[in-house]
């Protein structure tokens, strides 16, 4: 389906050169003879990029005997500046923490995409689309992450300078267990023109993508927001994940039985796993210690007392000191500067990964939620049953189901981004806000240029 997607304007001839990027086993490289094959055609000059050292006896056996395919033993990554007419394949997923130190460091040096915590197949795209000829073809099959995560923002101002001419999402279960809600990116080396949306039910529509680094979901799913539209982020001082200790087993600690003398470093904490629909009270079995002052500075270890010592117990330190984190810090500190003068205020909770969105208001404003919660923090303290009773509305939940990041067996992952453009109905706003946000608010949008074009 994806090489017919490849060479649907123009059927390639033998002079065309065609790159599969990273080849594997050459299922796409198969893909292309058999096209060719089946369409009465000589197929074009293609080239196979492979890494990995154990496809390539498979490789090099399957297509010893057909002059047409080229097989190379490299790193489709490293140096290279050949052109291409055509370009097809899955690109690997790598995530940031599967790679070295000095990996990252060159990948961040060389591509405008390495940007955050990047996968290496946005580095593929880059690389792919600066290997195209003009007036080129590629054909990518992806995780749809990259229409909308904040890390992929350099990505989308990319390709919006070319011509993407569909985005396509395909079945979940493309790859079988492997969960990834994929989708295949369809594009020409030319300038931008309207790109055609296949939702996975089938529908269709054309949209303009817009210039820039933000999110296409909203403009994907027909989101319209007037222009003006009051945001959640315009009614919160702060909306974000929990805290990362990159140690729980350390900070984390069961409320009974705690030491008395540390008790002064203690917040009551919750995790994701504590929080079901049916949770009504949220009570705390565990506490989190905490070594920063509600000024968001770490204390030194002759400020932490009992605590301190505690840090400084072999197996403890030795704990600490082997996070990635005590490169750059020190070794008593969290992943995440905890910020607690905002988090120590009345908030809404909800898990970072769900079937559905759930809400939950902590009124007291004492507990610190764990990395895998996100809270929500009013401006007005007054408001957070206002802004749950909203979030909790079937508007918003039907708004978050659409524009959230899809994980394994249809959980959403909510995220900051995500939660921040929720937009809030004028009634809600006033209520929440007063009508003083929404002049500023209005007045600020009118000013700026709207975010898609």
């Amino acid at each position: 389906m994806m090489v017919d997607w490849l060479f649907k304007p123009r059927s390639p001839k033998p002079i065309d050169t065609v790159l599969d990027p990273g080849c594997g086993t050459g299922e796409f490289i198969d893909g292309i003879l058999r096209w060719c094959k089946h369409m009465g055609l000589a197929p074009p000059s293609i080239t196979g990029v492979e890494s990995d050292s154990r496809h390539m006896p498979v490789l090099l056996d399957k297509y010893k005997k057909n002059r047409a395919v080229r097989v190379e033993h490299a790193d489709f990554l490293a140096d290279g500046h050949r052109k291409f007419d055509f370009v097809v394949g899955n690109p690997p997923y790598v995530a940031i923490t599967s790679l070295s130190e000095s990996e990252k460091a060159e990948y961040r040096a060389r591509y405008a995409t390495a940007r955050g915590r990047f996968d290496l197949y946005l580095l593929f795209f880059e690389k792919a689309l600066s290997s195209l000829a003009p007036g080129g073809r590629l054909v990518f099959i992806t995780p749809e992450k990259y229409l909308y995560v904040e890390t992929a923002g350099p990505l989308r101002n990319l390709l919006s300078h070319f011509h993407v001419e569909a985005i396509r999402f395909v079945r979940e279960d493309t790859f079988g267990k492997l969960v990834t809600y994929p989708t295949v990116t369809v594009m020409n080396n030319a300038m931008p023109g309207p790109t055609q949306i296949v939702r996975r039910d089938n529908t269709t529509t054309t949209v303009s993508l817009p210039l820039g680094k933000d999110s296409w979901l909203p403009l994907l799913e027909g989101e319209s927001s007037p222009n003006g539209a009051i945001t959640l982020s315009d009614v919160c001082l702060r909306i974000s994940c929990g805290v990362a200790t990159g140690a729980d087993d350390v900070f984390v600690q069961p409320m009974d039985g705690l030491d008395p003398t540390i008790r002064r470093f203690s917040y009551p904490t919750l995790a994701g796993r504590e929080l079901t629909p049916t949770t009504v009270d949220l009570k705390n079995r565990f506490v989190m210690l905490i070594p920063y002052d509600t000024n968001c500075r770490l204390l030194p270890m002759e400020k932490l007392g009992s605590l301190g010592r505690y840090l400084m117990r072999g197996d403890i330190r030795r704990r600490l000191l082997a996070r990635r984190c005590v490169r750059r810090k020190p070794w008593h500190a969290f992943h995440e500067t905890p910020m607690l003068r905002d988090i120590l205020r009345p908030k809404i909770l909800c898990k970072d990964i769900c079937e559905k969105p759930h809400f939950w208001v902590d009124r007291s404003g004492r507990i610190v939620p764990r990395h895998s919660i996100y809270y929500i923090v009013p401006h007005e303290p007054d408001a957070v049953d206002a802004i749950a009773g909203y979030l909790q509305s079937p508007a918003a939940q039907e708004w978050l189901t659409r524009n959230c990041q899809h994980a394994a067996k249809g959980f959403l992952r909510l995220q900051s981004r995500a939660l921040q453009r929720l937009p809030l109905p004028d009634d809600v706003a006033l209520a929440i806000a007063g009508k003083g946000i929404m002049r500023r608010v209005r007045s600020h949008a009118q000013q700026a240029e709207p975010s898609f074009m």
